[in-house]
């Protein structure tokens, strides 16, 4: 397929997990991709298949580094894909300022941050967002408190870029994974209670795998998603519509 011939795409939190397997998704439809994150593996990550930008988005001037690198490396911007994010919150009770700070700056605000630096930048019309929110931004979920704070404004921000950005020809979606395997949430599935919750009790059974999520993504920045805007996309084998019976989990 090549869906994405001749377009340019950024992806955030590219240096593994759902943004590495997004960057090679988007690559293999024809894209040209700036991969972009805060960790120096995204150096190689991006060997082949794109340019790499060493970057915190958490940085105020982020978003405006991130277009200007775009710019200079491919003349365009049609895709943001603003997937960079952190996990391992804690319930309220146990979370400091710190903690509320950290999750709130990185999975929130630096989000709106990249977005109002890329927005002026996107091709119109055609131009698409996809963000990452997560499952825990639509139901909750023990000791998730901040992460799952700025989750749900992840979900409420789709929604409202829909509507600002709609008129201008940019659609904006996001999807909400459930389990995925990558480095982030690895350590989880050492924790029976964690699987038998999340992984064994979905319709499913089973965790995602980045390459899972990247096809989601993928069409959603695609125009085979043309008329789709403002959705929050659960991608979770089921796990917010029903539940398996515990005799077959």
């Amino acid at each position: 397929m090549t869906r994405f011939e001749g377009r340019v795409a950024i992806v955030t939190g590219a240096a593994r997990g759902i943004g590495a397997a997004t960057a090679r998704r988007l690559v293999q439809e024809g894209a040209k991709v700036l991969l972009a994150d805060r960790v120096p593996l995204v150096a190689e990550t991006a060997q082949g298949i794109g340019t790499a930008l060493l970057l915190d988005i958490t940085a105020p001037e982020a978003g405006t580094q991130l277009a200007q690198a775009a710019l200079d490396a491919y003349g365009r911007i049609d895709v943001l894909v603003n997937n960079a994010g952190i996990g391992g919150s804690k319930t309220l009770a146990e979370s400091d300022d710190a903690l509320l700070d950290r999750f709130i700056d990185t999975n929130l605000t630096a989000v709106l941050r990249v977005t109002r630096a890329v927005m002026p930048h996107l091709t119109r019309p055609g131009g698409a967002i996809v963000n990452l929110s997560s499952i825990f931004g639509i139901v909750g979920y023990p000791g998730s408190t901040a992460y799952a704070a700025a989750k749900g404004g992840i979900a409420q921000v789709t929604r409202q870029l829909a509507g600002d950005l709609g008129p201008e020809g940019i659609r904006v979606n996001a999807v909400a994974p459930g389990v995925v395997l990558t480095p982030m949430t690895e350590n989880h599935f050492k924790d029976p209670y964690y699987r038998r919750m999340l992984v064994d009790s979905a319709p499913l059974g089973r965790y995602a795998e980045p390459e899972e999520l990247a096809a989601a993504i993928a069409f959603l920045a695609s125009d085979d998603a043309s008329f789709v805007t403002g959705v929050v996309l659960p991608v979770d084998g089921g796990f917010l519509a029903a539940r398996r019976r515990w005799a077959d989990a």
